[in-house]
């Protein structure tokens, strides 16, 4: 089979048939016959490929979040100490802003091992949406706690300011928060830049589109960190110059903005997970290609694939199997096509139907 031409548009956590002198094939299992010995037994009731079998593995992505929370425990500290002494409105932005990443992340650590247990009688498809609604709960928590209380606060000190003094603790704080977080950032982006040059796209699109919230949480978290922090030191080096606190009440205004752009970005990406993600056309149609290249498979007639967690796809399709054959034969050679196509690391679960003769092929 002929591997998938890349495009601008390829979803990173699934790629669709890379080159195979380069990288396996993820899809390739889906070209051989399943590991089914004639005569076994039937299968225990959750041992069956239309369920979720395993959990994701979300090894990496709970060492960036575990990185993350550490970095930010520490610098909220700091930065809260730093603006009780200096009475900097920026200093304060950034103290919650820092406090409510912390939160954040222990939200994103639920969200990944919740996320990550088995499927149940209860629970065919298992518990990977989980991650997405604890996520949506840390992009609320940045919405209400970190924008909120920074856009607040700038606006109070612009209607009474105040005067700061101590600005040596702040530029001292300021830029050990700098290093700290860069280097959450650094963990953060490295992950990113070895899932995106596997499925050859761009680190950005990557981060948009991954079906891994938390990696999407901590890389933006810490990127608006980033640039929170350098507008926190414009606004306290601009109100040590001018000796007036209005540029030091912008900053903390224009933090609390950055963060809720952030956090409202990070809601809509969750949302459309929780509500349904299909898998991109490119992947759609590797699958596709894959299928129809299967010896007991005549022709496809229907394919659906769907998020069901982070790097979990469960598939539902309709193929017109080869030969006529009695129901006995037909229904096991459904269940062998389900279980190979479930030795997909991305294949979640599959469910496999027979078409009708008028259906058209795909």
């Amino acid at each position: 089979m002929a591997p998938a031409e890349p495009g601008p548009d390829r979803e990173p956590d699934h790629i669709a048939a890379p080159d195979p002198s380069a990288t396996p094939d993820p899809f390739e299992a889906l070209s051989r016959p399943a590991d089914t010995e004639p005569g076994a037994a039937p299968p225990e009731p959750l041992a069956s490929p239309r369920v979720v079998q395993d959990a994701h593995a979300g090894g990496e992505s709970t060492v960036t979040v575990i990185i993350a929370f550490a970095a930010n425990a520490f610098v909220a500290v700091a930065k809260s100490v730093a603006a009780t002494i200096t009475g900097s409105a920026s200093m304060l932005a950034e103290a919650v802003h820092s406090w409510a990443d912390t939160g954040n992340e222990i939200f994103l650590l639920v969200a990944d091992r919740r996320s990550r247990r088995p499927a149940d009688r209860e629970h065919p498809l298992g518990f990977g949406r989980e991650a997405y609604v604890w996520s949506m709960f840390a992009a609320i928590g940045l919405f209400a706690v970190g924008a909120g209380v920074s856009i607040t606060h700038g606006i109070q000190e612009l209607v009474h300011p105040e005067p700061a003094s101590d600005f040596g603790v702040a530029y001292a704080v300021l830029g050990l928060a700098f290093v700290l977080e860069g280097f959450s950032f650094l963990q953060a982006s490295r992950q990113a830049r070895a899932e995106a040059k596997k499925a050859e796209h761009d680190v950005l699109h990557h981060v948009l589109v991954t079906s891994d919230p938390t990696l999407r949480a901590v890389y933006a978290e810490d990127a608006a960190a980033l640039v929170g922090l350098v507008v926190a030191f414009g606004g306290v080096l601009a109100h040590q110059l001018t000796g007036s606190p209005v540029p030091d009440a912008v900053g903390s205004i224009v933090v609390g903005v950055v963060l809720a752009v952030v956090s409202l970005v990070l809601v809509d990406r969750n949302r459309r997970f929780l509500v349904g993600e299909a898998a991109r056309p490119e992947t759609r149609a590797a699958v596709l290609a894959h299928l129809v290249t299967m010896p007991q498979v005549e022709r496809v007639t229907y394919l659906r694939l769907e998020y069901v967690g982070p790097r979990s796809l469960y598939l539902v399709a309709s193929v017109d199997l080869s030969g006529n054959e009695p129901e006995e034969t037909v229904a096991r050679r459904l269940d062998d096509l389900e279980r190979a196509a479930t030795r997909v690391p991305v294949i979640a679960g599959a469910v496999f139907t027979v078409s009708t003769p008028e259906e058209p092929s795909l």
